[in-house]
């Protein structure tokens, strides 16, 4: 399964592979996270959806990461619906398993 979404919007930092190996992902503070680790794996598997909602729906309301911002990505504003949480999750989880 290939996520569009993810690509444009997440693989920036995360990279195709989710391992924290996009071409932003050594420019965050901290750096972008693997994750395929196993600990990131056990939140995703105890936390379904929370990890994706709270990195999205950031406390202070902004949706572009500053990281973004700073390295001169700009994303369109996304109206997110609860099947794109879901379907991000998946695809997530998906991913995970297979760099097992």
């Amino acid at each position: 399964m290939e996520s569009e979404f993810f690509s444009s919007r997440c693989a920036v930092c995360h990279g195709k592979d989710v391992r924290g190996t996009g071409p932003l992902a050594n420019k965050s503070n901290p750096p972008t996270p693997d994750l395929t680790t196993p600990e990131f794996r056990r939140r995703l598997r105890d936390y379904p959806g929370v990890i994706v909602s709270s990195v999205i729906l950031r406390p202070n309301g902004d949706l572009t990461p500053r990281t973004l911002r700073e390295n001169g990505v700009n994303l369109p504003a996304f109206a997110w619906t609860v099947k794109d949480f879901r379907d991000l999750n998946e695809y997530m989880s998906d991913m995970i398993l297979k760099a097992k």
